[in-house]
């Protein structure tokens, strides 16, 4: 694609923006390899100098990676918004759509009744010197983490988990910082540090966290923050056991150059016990969202954290977005308070939890060793990425690329349980095994 692309420009600026704009465009479309230094500055009749300043400023700003003897390419998910028409299409008519990583909307709580009384009971118009965080929303937060064994003494809101993320590493790291992250991990996250200008080291994960000994070496490569994912992690539904935990607070302890973020954004939908870090170094931050439990709409965090890091966070935002919509958190509010909404979030974890059990149970008795000990998502590991998404589209079925999680941990697909009901569990198994394990054509031998 990238060889059609017209590029232009005489100076770094130049070059750069023209590469932004094709890919705005999807000229070059997301994984798109962009020409070596040399060839593209004779083509422009440029220095390699020029054109290695804008692919700098272009990987600063995380459009684009190079990826060793794979060259420079345009990153998956590159952090500009593209054309309308360039976004990225829906599967296509007839494809059973497993890739989206959403909860099933018939398992989320209704929220007319709840804006209804809220409307009904309004009061007067909140405003600007009035607004931040209701104490009444804090008391019930505290409670319900404490009840988890989160300390939580310093709160505020943030705008979702990124947000709170982003915020973090903002208030902490400058481009070019390290940051610790899982390999596999959320894909949004490794976009978010890429487009912060920050180096990620990858923590290799197994099911019960980020392992002991990656973390060490990415501490002793520079890392200055972990984000550790508390359970369901992205995608491989890991989550952090009461060992686990232990072994990570020993290596952690009084690392006061390190801040740690925990996120768990699944809370009550992980249907498996919390295990935190918190508090394990002097600097550190615990996000829950309730988007996973109550519903994607629902752009809202609970941080707590030390001191310095939570007034860091509040700050930062009082200059910016100012505070969390009071509407909205009036909204949660009242959703942690309904016992029959606390039934429906019950019932939805046990859902999910059946069908990713038996999908994970189903693979295995195919010979498909695949995870998802928590949350929506099952990971099974593949020899072929490419050749796996193939056969899976012709028989019918989308799923998620693994690439889109990696850093440098080995190939896998990521299947969203959420769309499953019982009856698609064997023909769903019965394709994976066919396409991670092709029939050899006939007359093949080994």
């Amino acid at each position: 694609m990238s060889a059609r692309y017209q590029f232009a420009g005489t100076t770094a600026v130049e070059i750069s923006a023209s590469i932004e704009s094709g890919i705005r465009a999807a000229a070059l479309p997301p994984g798109a390899p962009l020409p070596a230094v040399r060839p593209l500055a004779a083509q422009l009749g440029v220095s390699p100098a020029t054109v290695a300043r804008a692919y700098q400023e272009l990987r600063q700003r995380g459009l684009i990676v190079t990826a060793g003897r794979h060259g420079t390419r345009v990153r998956p998910r590159p952090p500009v918004a593209a054309r309308r028409s360039a976004l990225r299409p829906s599967a296509a008519p007839g494809l059973r759509d497993l890739s989206r990583g959403e909860p099933d909307p018939q398992l989320l709580p209704p929220l007319g009744p709840y804006l209804a009384a809220l409307a009904a009971d309004a009061g007067p118009p909140v405003g600007y010197s009035a607004a931040g965080v209701l104490p009444e929303l804090a008391e019930a937060a505290r409670d319900r983490l404490t009840a988890d064994g989160v300390p939580a003494g310093e709160l505020t809101l943030t705008g979702g988990a990124l947000d709170g993320i982003e915020r973090l590493l903002g208030a902490h790291l400058r481009p070019g910082d390290a940051v610790a992250v899982e390999d596999p991990g959320w894909a949004n996250l490794l976009d978010l540090v890429a487009a912060l200008g920050l180096r990620p080291i990858g923590v290799l994960v197994d099911d019960d966290g980020p392992l002991v000994a990656g973390v060490a070496a990415a501490l002793a490569a520079g890392a200055r923050a972990l984000i550790v994912t508390s359970r369901a992690q992205n995608p491989t539904g890991a989550a952090v056991t009461a060992d686990r935990a232990a072994g990570l607070r020993t290596l952690l302890a009084g690392r006061s150059d390190l801040l740690l973020i925990e996120d768990d954004h699944a809370a009550e939908l992980a249907r498996v016990p919390l295990h935190p870090l918190a508090g394990a170094t002097p600097t550190w931050a615990f996000v829950r969202s309730v988007s996973k439990p109550f519903g994607p709409d629902l752009r809202l965090a609970v941080l707590v954290g030390d001191e310095t890091t939570v007034a860091r966070v509040a700050g930062r935002a009082r200059v910016g977005a100012g505070w969390v919509s009071t509407v909205l958190q009036r909204l949660v509010l009242a959703l942690w308070r309904e016992p029959a909404v606390a039934e429906l979030v019950d019932r939805a974890a046990g859902s999910y939890e059946h069908r990713r059990t038996a999908l994970v149970d189903a693979l295995a008795g195919r010979g498909l060793p695949a995870h998802g000990r928590s949350g929506i998502n099952v990971w099974l590991p593949v020899a072929d990425e490419t050749s796996a998404l193939t056969a899976l589209r012709d028989a019918g079925w989308s799923v998620a690329p693994g690439s889109l999680y990696r850093i440098a941990g080995p190939p896998g697909l990521r299947i969203t349980v959420s769309p499953l009901a019982d009856a698609d569990v064997g023909p769903l198994a019965d394709a994976l095994a066919r396409a991670v394990r092709p029939i050899p054509p006939p007359g093949f031998t080994a």
